[in-house]
């Protein structure tokens, strides 16, 4: 028998379709467990950050003065790490997952459920300009250790992110001022 009604889809189709499409959305959580492995990475930091200030602790009237600022530049460092893990962590299961059902908690963060991809890629480019930023002072702070062309190179380095970092602003400002397809 033809069907009646040429735009409407036969009922195993649309049973198929229906069964696909909640396949394809449970499947965010998919994503999960990539989001707990970045929490253990956050672990991992920390337990390297104290590593670290033990280190420094112990060897503070040894050191020199560049090597005890190059301690605390590589601490500095960690946290800046830490911290966009945590932003990672947090956008992304936000809005590939689920929404963390915290709204009323008095330490959650202004930023989060606001911060959308295009948010995120801002915090993500930032943060790592700010680590690239924190190790090229560290290369210069120890500069004697290496080539002209070894600090040019991770100068070269650092500017390829900033200038990312503008391009990926402009593309959003730029995206922002045009309509909707």
């Amino acid at each position: 028998m033809d069907n009646p009604n040429p735009n409407k889809i036969p009922r195993q189709a649309g049973k198929a379709e229906h069964l696909l499409e909640t396949l394809i959305f449970r499947g965010r959580w998919l994503l999960a467990p990539f989001f707990v492995g970045l929490l253990f990475a956050v672990i991992l930091l920390l337990i390297k950050f104290f590593k670290l200030l033990y280190l420094m602790g112990v060897s503070t009237f040894t050191a020199t003065s560049q090597e005890l600022l190059v301690g605390i530049l590589t601490l500095v460092d960690t946290a800046l790490l830490a911290g966009l893990l945590l932003i990672i962590t947090f956008s992304g299961y936000e809005n590939f997952v689920s929404k963390l059902n915290i709204e009323n908690h008095e330490d959650r963060p202004a930023w989060m459920g606001k911060v959308g991809f295009s948010g995120l890629k801002m915090k993500l480019i930032s943060a790592i300009v700010a680590i690239s930023a924190v190790e090229l002072l560290k290369v210069f702070i120890i500069s004697s250790t290496y080539t002209s062309e070894q600090l040019m190179l991770k100068v070269l380095i650092h500017v390829t992110f900033v200038v990312s970092g503008v391009l990926f602003a402009l593309t959003d400002y730029i995206n922002s001022k045009t309509h909707s397809h």
